[in-house]
């Protein structure tokens, strides 16, 4: 789980680097054609086996809120400082979770409205409205977080029909398919080192969803969970180290809120020993 932080926070830090020089849809639709090569034996066995009934509209629909999503988060993350975006990710599973109760059903105890209410109250403390000025970097990174979380929420219904790497190279297809247009009517021709950044931010995106993957068959949530919350340290590290990122101690403090709100839940289910609807943070990475 500390390598799967580890890519993952790689992924951030080469989106930043890459900054605005390419269009946010085109660079995430080059990140899932790569993604999409990089999968393609998966892919292949799965369509020609054929889909699973019923799994079409829910892949079409999972692809068209992913492509939204992390064209949000590839244009937020060339403009805000890495560890806000990395703190407002940790919305996601909040998301997740509000949204399994109103779509699927599923129960809010007493102890969920609790930590929703105060990993809200820290995403207030990281953007600090009426304080300073909300750019549209953030604003695109709140709005990627409710898409991914929406999206994660149909996860929940596709590995009942598929399994996880069918799921993520069907992702990476549907995501591709569907920022095609996008990245045409802005499209930038691409130099040499874009497109190896982009290839690098697929590999260890690759690499951060297999490694979080072997941790999850290692050890329960309960275990592997907190340490992905150190994404937050490497984030603010990176920051600071690398793009000369001044230390927010509000970023850090409503970072902290939302993550132990996160954990309480989790280690509450585990308690409970119930099935746990709010995925990893790092499953709504790319």
């Amino acid at each position: 789980m500390l390598a799967s932080g580890l890519c993952f926070v790689a992924v951030t830090g080469s989106v930043r680097y890459l900054g605005t020089g390419l269009p946010a849809a085109e660079s995430a639709f080059l990140r899932f054609v790569f993604g999409t090569v990089l999968l393609a034996p998966v892919l292949v066995r799965f369509l020609r086996a054929g889909l699973p009934a019923g799994s079409i509209k829910l892949f079409a629909v999972r692809g068209a809120l992913h492509s939204l999503a992390t064209a949000l988060w590839f244009y937020a993350m060339a403009r805000l400082p890495v560890a806000e975006v990395t703190a407002i990710g940790y919305l996601n599973p909040i998301v997740v979770t509000l949204g399994a109760a109103l779509l699927l059903g599923e129960r809010l105890a007493a102890r969920r409205l609790t930590a929703i209410a105060v990993a809200l109250l820290g995403a207030l403390i990281v953007l600090r409205p009426g304080l300073r000025e909300l750019s549209s970097g953030h604003l695109a990174q709140l709005s990627a977080a409710i898409f991914f979380g929406f999206s994660y929420l149909i996860v929940k219904r596709l590995l009942a029909l598929a399994s996880a790497t069918e799921v993520v190279a069907m992702m990476s297809l549907t995501v591709a398919v569907g920022l095609l247009l996008p990245a045409l009517a802005v499209w930038v021709r691409p130099d040499l080192t874009q497109i190896l950044i982009l290839i690098l931010v697929t590999l260890f995106a690759t690499a951060g969803h297999y490694c979080m993957t072997r941790a999850f068959v290692a050890a329960p949530l309960t275990v592997t969970q907190p340490v992905v919350f150190l994404q937050l340290v490497w984030a603010t590290l990176l920051g600071t180290l690398v793009f000369g990122e001044a230390v927010d101690p509000y970023v850090l403090a409503g970072g902290a809120m939302i993550i132990a709100a996160i954990s309480y839940m989790t280690w509450r289910e585990a308690q409970l020993s119930r099935r746990a609807v709010t995925p990893a943070p790092v499953a709504t990475k790319l």
